[in-house]
Parts: structure tokens; sequence; C-alpha cells
């Protein structure tokens, strides 16, 4: 009895350190992996034997899900049972290659990645219950990004000097959720976020778009701009905007690049007047010329003056034979 007894503490000291074996063995192959994937693009989620050798599918277990999760994605079964059992997100879109397979890559091959694919996966190999063989167990993150797009930054252009300054700034279809700074451009420094109010939402795509909106006190020649960050791609999108100096005075106008210059409108201006004294001239002149074809006139002189009878007429001569 005694010897029984010992026995079977032995067997079950072996087991359990067998188990504990088992499962130190299995923590290991469970180290998270972590993988980078665009939005539209395809995906390898790897899941590989450390040794390759040949496998007999008809032996194994294969099967991706969510972690934490029971969302499966795609699976192996040896008795060909292997449809019908996907999360439909994931239908035609997630395979596994029965080639490589046998080969020892279980890898998950996804297809057209979408923002919803932003989660952590597990690969889970077996043989069948009933058959020693070995366990893996590995564990994919799959981070999701997307592109925003180039900021667009507008402000108000009737503001005053007793009014503030708004800027608003607008990017879209981007991923994951952005963080949104405004800079002061004079000396590149970051404008307080509580002078700024954004507005980030998902649209029909599952991506971000973001509205922010900054208020600051009127200041002349402010130049500002609006920065959209993409944490995961280590991206920052700026885009600047400069306010004009505004003086509050309606009757400014801006000129229109089609309007005529002011040396042309000078001269539309001037050209009344040219012509007014080119007429007065050309009389001067004709008047002139008839009066040389007709002779010197003589005036009406009052005799009773003393003098020369052609004084007066000499005069007139002078004056208009020469101007």
């Amino acid at each position: 009895p005694v010897s029984l007894a010992c026995f079977f503490c032995c067997v079950l000291f072996f087991s359990a350190g067998l188990l504990l074996l088992l499962l130190s063995g299995l923590h290991a192959d469970s180290e998270v992996k972590v993988v980078n994937a665009m939005v539209g693009s395809d995906v390898e989620l790897s899941c590989v034997f450390p040794h390759r050798s040949h496998f007999d599918l008809n032996e194994l277990y294969v099967y991706w899900q969510i972690s934490g999760s029971d969302t499966v994605v795609t699976y192996y079964l040896s008795d060909n049972k292997s449809e019908g059992h996907e999360d439909p997100r994931y239908k035609d879109r997630a395979h596994l290659l029965l080639d490589r397979m046998k080969q020892g890559d279980f890898s998950l091959h996804l297809q057209n990645v979408t923002p919803q694919d932003a989660q952590q996966f597990k690969c889970l190999v077996i043989k069948e219950p009933w058959k020693p063989g070995k366990l893996l167990e590995k564990v994919v993150r799959l981070n999701v990004a997307a592109n925003f797009s180039v900021p667009v930054v507008s402000t108000s252009s009737n503001t005053s000097r007793d009014q503030e300054l708004t800027f608003t700034c607008m990017s879209t279809d981007g991923y994951p959720r952005p963080n949104v700074y405004w800079i002061n451009r004079t000396d590149n420094s970051l404008l307080h976020e509580a002078l700024q109010n954004n507005t980030v939402f998902l649209n029909q795509r599952g991506l971000y778009d973001v509205v922010s909106i900054l208020t600051i006190p009127w200041t002349p020649h402010v130049d500002v701009g609006c920065c959209i960050e993409n944490v995961l791609l280590h991206q920052n999108l700026t885009s600047s905007s400069q306010a004009e100096s505004f003086t509050g005075n309606k009757g400014r106008f801006t000129k229109s690049p089609d309007s005529p210059r002011e040396e042309e409108n000078a001269a539309l201006y001037s050209l009344p007047s040219l012509l007014s004294a080119a007429v007065i001239v050309a009389v001067a002149v004709a008047w002139g010329c008839r009066s040389r074809r007709r002779g010197p006139q003589c005036l009406a002189l009052d005799h009773t003056d003393a003098g020369d009878p052609g004084e007066g007429c000499k005069g007139e001569l002078i004056a208009g034979a020469r101007p």
C-alpha cells in the first residue's frame, strides 16, 4: 500500500509538472505581436510554428478569433466543416492557405481592412484531442490607420477691432481619432486648448471627421496654423491662415485683380480735359491764321487823345502777330 501510494504521488507530480511545462510553453508562444495596416489594404497576421515541418491537416484544428470574445474570424476543422460559423463581418475577407498550413504556417490573410478590424486576434492550433501533439497559440494586435485630408483653415472677413477673431479648421476621413493643435506661427508656440472648440465624429465610412474652431482676441496681422496629428502614423498635417489687419472702416475696399490699374484710371479721367484743351488750342490757332490772311485791323481811336493815329493799330498788330 505504501508503494502504491508513492507511485500515485509520483504520477500526480509528473502530470502536474508536464501540465505546467505545457502551459509555460503556451504562455511563451502567446506573446503579443503588433501589426499596422492602412484602411482598404490587405494584411497578414502571422501564426507560424518555430520549426517548420509537414503536418497532416486531417489531425489539426485551427481557430482564429477575436481575443477576449466569442467572435470567430475563420477556422479549419479536419472533418471539412469549416464554413458557416465565422462572423459575417469577416466572411469572404478572412482566409487560411491550405498549402502553407501543411508546412506549419497558419497565418490569417485579411482583405480590405476596415477601421472595425482594429482588434486583438488569437490563433489557436491543436491536434485532435485524443492524440498527443503540440499546442500553438499566437496573439496579434492589429492597428488600423487612415490618412486625414489636408486641413482647410478659414476665417471671418468682417471682423473689427472690438470683435474677436474666429478661425475654423476642417479635416476628414482619418483614423484613429486625431489630436488637434493651433499654433501661433509668429513664434511657433502652441495656443491654449481653452481657446479652441473641437468636434470629432465618425462618418458613414467609420472614419473620423474633425472641425475645430479657434476664437482669439482681435490682433493685427495674426498668423495661426491648424495641426492635425495622427499618432499611429506619426504624421502631422498643418495649414495656416493669416488674418488681415482689420480697421473697422466700412469704406475700405479690396482691389480686384481684373480692375484697371490706377495709371489707367487716371488716363481715362484726364481724357476729356485733354480733348477740351486741344479744342481750345485749335480754335486759337485757327483764329490766328484767319487774322494773318485778312491783314492788320485798326481799332477806332478817340481822336481827342493826342498822339500818332496809327499807334493803336500797331499795338493790335503786335498782339495779333505773335501769341
